[in-house]
């Protein structure tokens, strides 16, 4: 219930990382991935008399009431709908009792059933439901995260009313007065420019700080960092936080509450679905490149308290572990079920490098987020005011040779290679418009990139393009490629395609 005491409007998010949603038919709930829409804020109405139970009220004024219909005939499901207060058959449908289950709430009517959402085929697909889930299965379809949206003004509460535990939007547009949270903040989440104007983090949702931010390092409960490992596929903690390996560009989703970590092997961190270990629930965090950016390089910032928690699309956080190997400095996504483990999902964020104003300008009609701005980008970047003591394992004897000299010219990340983009055409050398793939490519012949592209594509008879600027046509690539490893944009084309012989003339 202390998610609901000082929230008065709130986001209730599903295991399947969608939220639920007033229909416009003002009838209707549904689930919906769209986090920024009016028709996922719920109003909260406590009851007189009642601590323990809430009213919830949608953005058309009505109520969420748990019918006695039922979803489909047959099955022990009934509808979740919208009605007004004159309309409900009785004033117990409009009642839900939230119930506390580790970093969740289920949210039980006074029928004993809970609200749910649904997966799988349609019909069920996206539709919200209260029932009892019998399967081990379903378990977890009746669980929910709760953004508070907005919060009750400090001098309308008791100083003790207010929970910790509510997890804040990321949508700038969404929060109101944030002075509810502590007079301290922690320094590495502050950007300080020169002269004497400053923004600090203090007003700012999780989302509204990573705006500002081009470059980060992530540290855990442990004081050590997230790592990219030089094998660019593997990620760690390690408490050397002073190498480029501990360094990660931001980017944004657009229209979305969402973020990507790219690593200074110019790979994103992924939450597969790869078990760390058989028989256990967590899995590995990884670097990927996959060919189409998808939601498992995608990451929510929620904030609680001084830190940030990483939630995936699936609702499962970015989690440092501890312990005894193989657990030891290992990376994984999961949900903390043991209360001792509740703090191992949560991260301190130093600013490393930060946007300037053309870069906040694009980010803001790129999202259609108009962004805090930060004061002119200062001619120097501290480093970050944590001054743990570096203690590199021997494990990590081979970062030993990267040391950080403070000098302005190592705020930006040096990648070793090249850039390649890459499109797919038919054999009428035929490309279909969309995105480009990219990959980091540290080799110098047309043959070691088309043996990278193979295993790229998964096809195995190519012949590596390059698109003539005059005339548009496709012309294959030779021996070299170019020199100073200039980004480079490559068709593969089937060996029996239709590419244009090279001119050879002198």
């Amino acid at each position: 219930m202390e998610f609901f005491n000082t929230a008065r409007v709130v986001r209730l998010q599903s295991h399947l990382g969608k939220y639920l949603q007033a229909a416009d038919d003002q009838q209707s709930t549904r689930l919906t991935r769209n986090g920024a829409t009016p028709h996922v804020r719920w109003t909260v109405e406590l009851i007189a008399g009642k601590p323990h139970v809430i009213h919830l009220k949608s953005c058309f004024g009505k109520y969420l009431t748990a019918s006695d219909a039922p979803f489909i005939l047959g099955t022990a499901g009934k509808k979740v709908v919208q009605a007004d207060l004159a309309d409900v058959a009785s004033e117990g449908s409009i009642v839900w009792e939230p119930r506390k289950d580790g970093f969740f709430v289920k949210l039980k009517t006074r029928a004993g059933m809970f609200l749910r959402a649904n997966g799988g085929a349609p019909p069920w697909r996206n539709s919200v439901t209260h029932d009892i889930p019998r399967r081990t299965a379903t378990q977890e379809w009746v669980l929910w995260s709760v953004d508070a949206l907005d919060i009750t003004p400090l001098d309308e509460l008791a100083a003790d009313c207010i929970s910790p535990a509510a997890s804040f939007s990321s949508n700038s547009s969404f929060s109101s007065n944030s002075d509810y949270d502590s007079e301290t903040r922690s320094p590495s989440m502050s950007i300080s420019g020169a002269g004497s104007g400053h923004v600090t983090d203090r007003d700012l949702s999780a989302m509204e700080l990573f705006r500002r931010a081009q470059v980060v390092r992530l540290k855990s409960h442990h004081d050590k960092y997230l790592l990219a490992e030089v094998d660019e596929e593997s990620v760690c903690q390690d408490r050397n936080g002073s190498i480029k390996n501990a360094r990660w560009t931001v980017e944004f989703v657009e229209h979305s509450t969402t973020l990507r970590f790219k690593s200074c092997f110019g790979k994103y961190l992924t939450a597969s679905n790869i078990p760390f270990l058989l028989g256990i629930t967590g899995k590995k965090v990884i670097q990927t490149l996959p060919k189409r950016l998808d939601s498992s390089v995608e990451w929510e910032p929620i904030r609680e308290g001084d830190q940030i928690k990483f939630r995936t699309c699936y609702g499962q956080f970015l989690r440092a572990n501890g312990g005894l190997p193989p657990w030891r400095n290992s990376i994984t996504h999961d949900i903390p079920h043991s209360t001792s483990h509740q703090d191992w999902i949560l991260w301190d964020v130093d600013v490393m490098v930060i946007q300037t104003f053309n870069s906040l300008d694009s980010i803001a009609s790129s999202t259609g987020y108009e962004p805090i701005l930060p004061p002119p980008p200062p001619p120097w970047m501290t480093t970050s005011h944590h001054h743990s003591k570096v203690e590199s394992s021997p494990s990590r004897d081979h970062h030993s040779h990267h040391k950080s000299s403070g000098s302005p010219d190592e705020s930006t990340i040096k990648v070793e290679g090249r850039v390649i983009h890459y499109k797919i055409a038919n054999e009428k050398g035929e490309v279909e418009e969309g995105e480009e793939v990219r990959f980091i490519f540290k080799g110098s012949e047309v043959e070691e990139l088309k043996e990278r592209l193979k295993e790229e594509t998964g096809l195995e008879d190519i012949v590596v393009c390059s698109r003539n600027p005059l005339n548009q046509k496709l012309y294959p690539l030779r021996l070299q490629l170019p020199p100073n490893n200039n980004d480079m944009h490559v068709v593969v084309v089937p060996s029996s395609g239709d590419v244009e012989a090279p001119d050879e003339s002198p």
